[in-house]
């Protein structure tokens, strides 16, 4: 039978590196995204207010990963499905 603190630890610690991992890909993308408009604006600088409105359509989108990525990770620290399971043992 696994001792319940064992258990607490192991799932934190998942769930940090899963939460730490789930956002690096939304800030790998974030950077790219400003990266890639910026050189936008430098090519087109008319385009501005469509370019701009472009990347903040598309920051809000790449956040929303960031945002599941945590409400995710805290259901599972917090309400561990597995919990039950582990006590019943």
């Amino acid at each position: 039978m696994p001792d319940l603190s064992t258990f607490a630890l192991g799932s934190t610690v998942a769930v940090t590196l899963g939460m730490a991992l789930g956002v690096l890909g939304p800030a790998v993308a974030m950077g790219w995204s400003i990266s890639r408009a910026l050189e936008a604006l430098s090519r087109q600088p008319e385009a501005e207010r469509s370019i701009m409105r472009t990347l903040f359509i598309g920051l809000a989108m790449i956040e929303s990963l960031a945002i599941y990525v945590l409400v995710i990770g805290l259901i599972v620290l917090f309400r561990n499905p597995l919990l039950e399971y582990v006590l019943q043992q």
